[in-house]
């Protein structure tokens, strides 16, 4: 029998992994329409802003021991995409068009679906060997895409018009900077943050490939 607190983690990981799963088969099919590349907000920019939102429950799952995953790297990661797409993309329309939101979703998706489905299957101890090594290598490739030609790339393409708009001046005057020198200032910082969590990624996986690795031969 599932505790209490393994079918919360099982039905948050399965809404997840059915939510990125829609949103991927959105873009894919947007590829098919006139827009293209260009249309991959337009059709499922709603709902990814959803469960990137709803995703804030993971840094609360770190704190309280739900899983035994470190809470700074997990806010890290959520600060960073939220900041992208809340802050930047969804607020300016001009950029939402742009191969580089495609990019991102594309990458981000295709992570979130293997991510999620690995977590669920894993909650219920049926998850194959080949679903966890896909875990722990799909990052190698899409990471890179989805924070170079994507993130970043959309950052600084965002750059003009944050300075044109002075967007969020309310708050950013009060520390005596521009919305657009602290994004200059993640752009810089970006590549640090982004290396510390890949590298931290290939840490886990030699030790979770390690450790399939040890029960099937059990």
């Amino acid at each position: 029998m599932l505790r209490l607190s393994q079918l919360y983690l099982l039905a948050y990981n399965s809404l997840q992994f059915l939510g990125w799963s829609i949103a991927l088969i959105k873009i894919l099919l947007s590829l098919s329409a006139p827009s293209s590349v260009h249309g991959a907000y337009a059709t499922a920019g709603d709902l990814i802003c959803l469960l990137q939102a709803v995703s804030f429950l993971e840094t609360i799952h770190a704190v309280v021991g739900l899983v035994p995953t470190g809470f700074f790297l997990t806010l890290m990661q959520w600060g960073g995409r939220t900041h992208f797409l809340l802050a930047i993309v969804r607020q300016i329309t001009e950029v939402q068009s742009l191969p580089s939101v495609f990019i991102t979703f594309a990458a981000w998706s295709l992570s979130e679906v293997i991510r999620y489905s690995h977590y669920a299957l894993s909650t219920l101890k049926i998850c194959p060997s080949w679903l966890t090594y896909f875990r722990y290598t799909a990052f190698i490739f899409l990471y890179p895409i989805g924070v170079g030609p994507g993130e970043m790339w959309l950052m600084y393409q965002a750059l003009p018009y944050i300075k044109e708009r002075n967007l969020y001046s309310d708050f950013f005057n009060k520390f005596g900077i521009s919305c657009s020198s602290f994004v200059v200032a993640v752009l810089l910082c970006y590549p640090l943050l982004w290396l510390k969590l890949y590298l931290h990624l290939f840490k886990q996986r030699r030790s979770k490939l390690k450790k399939k690795e040890r029960e099937k031969k059990l």
